[in-house]
């Protein structure tokens, strides 16, 4: 392990930032983290604050008042990612969704109160949704053996067995509470008791079970007490949240059975489930005020002993034997430091009781390790069932063995710095943790774990969490936190192979996602930056070429299977005539008729489609030169067919409203421009189509080219800005010191941007999605990507149904799949 960043406060002089206790800390599979912390001013009121930041920005931190008006006890992301509960010691729980899809803007609409009771174990209801890694089949070439669905039940389902959201939480007097969310905006609430005798609850944790079912585990904070299982069941009669519980066995940890220890551990002071959907594996630490001990326990049936008398009356045969559910230790650590914060894996990797032996192997999978923080300052990765150690990282003290025992280690004059909550990443590459003076700390956990690996090996552990993510739809900023340069030419071809190796229709769906990875993977590295630019162009002529083909309607309702969008391609791909017009006339031209207002709302978008034909055909006799943006398109059959469709609708188009055609600036006014590029767009998408053999450009059509500078204004396309985030410049062992609240001045990089492609401040800039000019000083609010850093207004100038229509496949996300931010109106 390593330190990646440490982003603090700064220091204010009539108020400060201090850890709230107890403090709680979220991970959503977007990267985004909540934390929580207690704002204090000169009079000593608290305000509770909830903060709310993207891993690759941590400086534009989110803070907003959670007016809990107690402490916050729990926080708990949803299974998308969007949404936020958090929970406080008075009963309180809010759930928070983004205002305006922007991951910087957060309010609270709904929640739920059980006065007085503070909450001490906050989850979602599950829906029913799981997905199984197989990591001995990270070889397999189809994802469906490499990640296969889990028959889950929900928690609870509405009619036709959706899911239904909502949310569970246990008080600290015993009580259970569920509310769920109808669809009308409604939220039903149930309270109930875990057991008929109540009994305080210093600690609990809720996992859920394949048949729906949920199990909460609770502990009353003494070692000498047992650890209570409780089975809950939920349900809606009449209209009404109906809550069942049943007690299930219960367990005494080992270390109060052993009469010489019997005392010296005497709280428990951490209680949880190895998984959400992992109810049969529980792990618990019980400490002193010096040290901790972690046991790892098990869940399993066994078949119960029957007397010899009553065997002979009624001999038990085959599955006839009854069984029994018994709690049984599989693991237990020696003395170690006292334990300050556990951190769970999220990875969904299946292990079984007799998976132990992948312990001692020398190969470590991400998710098989959990994280057990000391108030030493240091951090260990332990396996997750044998809990042997794997990795230990050290702040601030210095490297101390991980075998010398504890009461054997020299105690510091004052209280170390340590982390008070953790939280490990969706693929279990990264780790927060907040330390006890508030300050936020990323750290990078290695797939090796220290093992030594070849390169080969690395990359096939990097591949195959970049294939869980783009099968997920996670967000995969962690991965590529262990990306090198060198990996980076390599990791692409790979990840295309494995794409190409999947069927259509699977390829059909991870399409644009594939093309947002590996964007984000070529920004890595100096050699592959220029690709940045066409990844991102091929996401947005995708984009346009589905919203203007959705756009065409059939003449007659009764027509055959194929959409107006369908015969568009047939077309186009069987006919290779140069001529754009004896192209247009196999083409029914009623299907293209629409509003004029329609035409003239998207002229934006198709003026960029002539501007790019124009720039890609300008470039050709340059093609030698892959550091060039527009290099991969000049090869690329399918987009240039793509263009090629798209350069016949504009001119059928410019036939019903000329003022929606793209404009050109050429030297002679006679000279048919859209014709011309169609021409040239043809011959060169002959060399390099799907369905005929692949050539070289001949030297005419490359002289045509050549000419075009002279005959039309070649156009400066403005490629997306560079991006301000932190990937790209975090260097190994040299950790970046932030500050929240205020943008750094980071370090330049070498694969930040080619050369030509830089904006100077004060240039005038464009909205990259509309197409919209700016200004060099924007007076509308504007949203950024937090991945690729694609800008757009905020609020829609323009009200036109097809406009609206192309606006609504970004709204929430941006085409490369990252959130949105709002960003200030001088952004860069």
């Amino acid at each position: 392990m390593d330190l990646a960043y440490v982003c603090e406060w700064e220091r204010w002089p009539k108020s400060t930032h201090c850890p709230s206790v107890p403090l709680a800390c979220a991970w959503s599979c977007r990267n985004l983290i909540a934390f929580t912390t207690d704002l204090r001013n000169d009079d000593q009121d608290l305000t509770r604050m909830i903060h709310i930041l993207d891993t690759e920005h941590p400086w534009d931190v989110h803070s907003v008042n959670s007016e809990h008006s107690e402490a916050i006890t729990c926080l708990e992301w949803d299974q998308s990612g969007s949404r936020l509960l958090s929970a406080d010691a008075d009963g309180q729980i809010k759930c928070w969704s983004m205002a305006d899809h922007l991951a910087n803007s957060w309010e609270s609409s709904v929640g739920s109160l059980v006065e007085g009771d503070p909450i001490v174990a906050l989850s979602w209801l599950h829906n029913g949704v799981k997905l199984a890694l197989h990591v001995e089949k990270s070889g397999a070439s189809s994802f469906g053996e490499k990640f296969s669905r889990v028959k889950f039940s929900p928690s609870l389902t509405l009619f036709g067995g959706k899911p239904m959201e909502g949310w569970i939480a246990v008080t600290v007097s015993g009580l259970v509470t569920v509310s769920l969310l109808k669809p009308s905006g409604q939220v039903l609430t149930s309270t109930e008791s875990l057991c008929r005798l109540r009994g305080r609850v210093a600690l609990a944790d809720i996992a859920f079970t394949g048949g729906g079912n949920i199990v909460v585990a609770t502990a009353d904070g003494s070692s000498a007490s047992p650890v209570q299982f409780y089975k809950v069941c939920v349900s809606v009669v009449s209209d009404k949240c109906r809550i069942d519980t049943e007690i299930l066995p219960s367990l005494f940890m080992r270390c109060t059975t052993d009469l010489n220890r019997k005392d010296k551990f005497p709280a428990i002071t951490h209680l949880k489930f190895l998984a959400r959907d992992m109810s049969e594996q529980v792990l618990l630490c019980a400490s002193s005020q010096t040290s901790s001990i972690v046991e790892c326990w098990s869940l399993r049936k066994e078949g119960l002993p029957v007397n010899n008398v009553f065997q002979q009356i009624s001999p038990v045969v085959g599955d006839k034997q009854p069984m029994i559910l018994k709690w049984r230790i599989l693991s237990a650590t020696n003395d170690l430091d006292r334990v300050s914060a556990v951190a769970l894996p999220k990875l969904p990797i299946s292990l079984t009781n007799t998976d132990l032996k992948v312990a001692s192997d020398t190969q470590f999978y991400p998710g098989l390790g959990l994280a057990l923080a000391f108030h030493d300052g240091s951090v260990h990765i332990v396996h997750r069932l044998s809990l042997q150690s794997m990795a230990v990282f050290y702040s601030s003290a210095a490297p101390r063995s991980a075998d010398e025992p504890a009461i054997k280690r020299p105690r510091t004059t004052g209280p170390a710095v340590h982390f008070k909550a953790m939280q490990l990443s969706w693929t279990s590459l990264a780790l927060v943790g907040i330390d006890n003076h508030g300050k936020l700390s990323m750290l990078r956990i290695s797939p090796s774990m220290g093992h030594a690996l070849d390169v080969s090996l690395a990359l096939r552990h990097l591949l195959f969490l970049l294939e869980y993510c783009m099968v997920t739809g996670y967000d995969w900023w962690d991965t590529l936190l262990h990306v090198q340069p060198a990996m980076v030419q390599s990791l692409v071809e790979r990840l295309h192979e494995e794409y190409t190796r999947q069927n259509a229709a699977l390829q059909q769906v991870l399409s644009t996602r594939i093309l947002a990875m590996k964007a984000s993977l070529c920004k890595l590295s100096p050699c592959t930056v220029a690709r940045v630019c066409d990844y991102h162009a091929k996401l947005f002529l995708v984009a346009v070429s589905s919203t203007l083909k959705s756009l065409l309607r059939p003449h007659f309702l009764n027509t055959p299977d194929k959409s107006p969008g369908d015969r568009l391609t047939e077309v186009c791909a069987k006919i290779t005539d140069a001529d754009i017009d004896k192209v247009m006339i196999n083409l029914k031209t009623e299907e293209f008729v629409l509003d004029m207002n329609t035409l003239q709302a998207l002229q934006q978008l198709l003026q960029w489609v002539g501007d790019f034909v124009l720039y890609l055909l300008a470039s050709l006799p340059n093609q030698g030169s892959p550091l060039r943006p527009g290099h991969s398109f000049l090869r690329d059959g399918t987009s240039l067919g793509m263009l090629r469709e798209l350069m016949v609708v504009i001119r059928i188009w410019g036939l019903l409203k000329p003022s929606c055609l793209p404009v050109y600036t050429a030297t002679s006014d006679t000279q048919d421009s859209m014709s011309l590029l169609f021409r040239l767009l043809t011959k060169l998408w002959i060399c390099c189509r799907d369905e005929g053999p692949t050539s070289e450009p001949d030297e005419a059509l490359v002289d045509e080219c050549c000419l075009l500078p002279s005959q039309l204004l070649i156009p400066s396309l403005d490629w997306l800005p560079v991006s301000d985030g932190l990937v790209s410049r975090l260097q190994p062992k040299q950790p970046l010191r932030l500050q929240f609240g205020k943008a750094p001045a980071l370090p330049t990089c070498a694969a930040a941007q080619p050369d030509g492609l830089s904006r100077a401040p004060g240039q005038p800039k464009i909205d990259h999605l509309r197409r919209l000019h700016l200004g060099a000083y924007p007076t509308e609010e504007c949203k950024a990507c937090t991945r690729c850093g694609c800008v757009t207004m905020l609020r829609s100038p323009n009200k036109t149904t097809a406009v609206k229509q192309w606006e609504q496949r970004w709204i929430k996300n941006c085409l490369c799949g990252g959130l949105w931010r709002r960003v200030p109106l001088s952004y860069p």
